[in-house]
């Protein structure tokens, strides 16, 4: 079997499309069919079920999906370790963090480079809840996540401390003071971010304890979007402070203390696998890192 049939099949499975498949592989639909044909002649088995509007998985196609990864995991280790040899600076680093964590990296990969300018840096957007195992499965060498992952197959390291900022626009009423209640806030319009997280969850446990209503009316699927809902004064919002600090110097957005939830920290943490060897792009990082934290 050759490997590239996986490769093509990998993609197809990923990306639940011939054509989007074809078009990330460089390549015309009708190959990446014929290949997806000859795998499944090859193992005698169908991996994909045709007859509905989206491309399913079956049994067996899942069970290959696995397989594929893990060759193609294989294959990046051997092309890393390879890269190792000719020159220790080479390599890859790929890093998993969501649209919000990758924000506490800049400045590390900023010296990173500087220190090894041959290493390809990827930071790949990935789903927070999925890194930790996305790392045990060898998916990630290492990930960005700002919760404890709660797993002894797992090491993690602060490399940020930050808190959820009240923010409001510079026309709501509350923009020109330094603090208020969470008592004054039932009736305000929330825009929440649609993907959970474990701070939406304190967030919502401490409006039930003071028996306040939390109304999130309007859910948006990024930061960028709440930003600018709330910089048009539609609603406010708790977000990562790190990601407004732009707009706060900028005075396009206001921060307002909630005096209950001002204790409450969101620490970032690097994370990655406990009991595999790291390659040495990410054991760099890693020690960057350790390098840079506070004493």
């Amino acid at each position: 079997m050759e490997l590239y049939l996986l490769e093509t099949f990998l993609e197809v499975a990923t990306e639940r499309s011939f054509s989007r498949a074809a078009e990330n592989l460089h390549r015309t639909q009708p190959a990446v069919s014929l290949a997806i044909q000859r795998l499944e002649n090859e193992l005698g088995e169908s991996l994909l079920d045709r007859s509905g509007r989206d491309l399913l998985l079956t049994d067996a196609g899942r069970l290959v999906l696995d397989y594929a990864r893990r060759f193609q995991n294989l294959e990046r280790d051997l092309l890393n370790a390879l890269a190792e040899l000719r020159d220790k600076a080479a390599g890859r680093l790929i890093i998993g963090a969501n649209e919000s964590t990758a924000l506490y990296l800049f400045e590390h990969i900023q010296q990173y480079r500087r220190r090894y300018p041959r290493v390809k840096v990827q930071v790949r957007r990935c789903l927070s809840s999925r890194i930790p195992a996305q790392l045990i499965d060898g998916d990630l060498e290492l990930g960005v996540i700002s919760y404890d992952p709660g797993d002894d197959r797992l090491l993690a390291t602060v490399i940020y401390t930050d808190h959820l900022a009240f923010v409001v626009s510079p026309r709501h009423r509350f923009a020109r003071r330094k603090s208020v209640s969470i008592t004054e806030l039932g009736m305000e319009t929330f825009i929440a971010h649609s993907v959970v997280s474990p701070y939406r969850e304190i967030v919502l446990k401490e409006f039930q304890r003071h028996k306040v209503p939390l109304n999130m009316d309007v859910e948006m699927p990024t930061i960028e979007t709440i930003r600018r809902m709330v910089q048009r004064n539609e609603g406010v919002a708790f977000l990562p402070r790190m990601c407004v600090e732009q707009e706060l110097r900028q005075r396009t957005l206001c921060e307002v203390q909630v005096r209950e939830l001002a204790s409450i920290q969101r620490p970032i943490r690097l994370v990655y696998p406990a009991r595999r060897a790291l390659s040495h792009a990410a054991q760099a990082f890693v020690e960057l890192v350790a390098e840079a934290r506070p004493r």
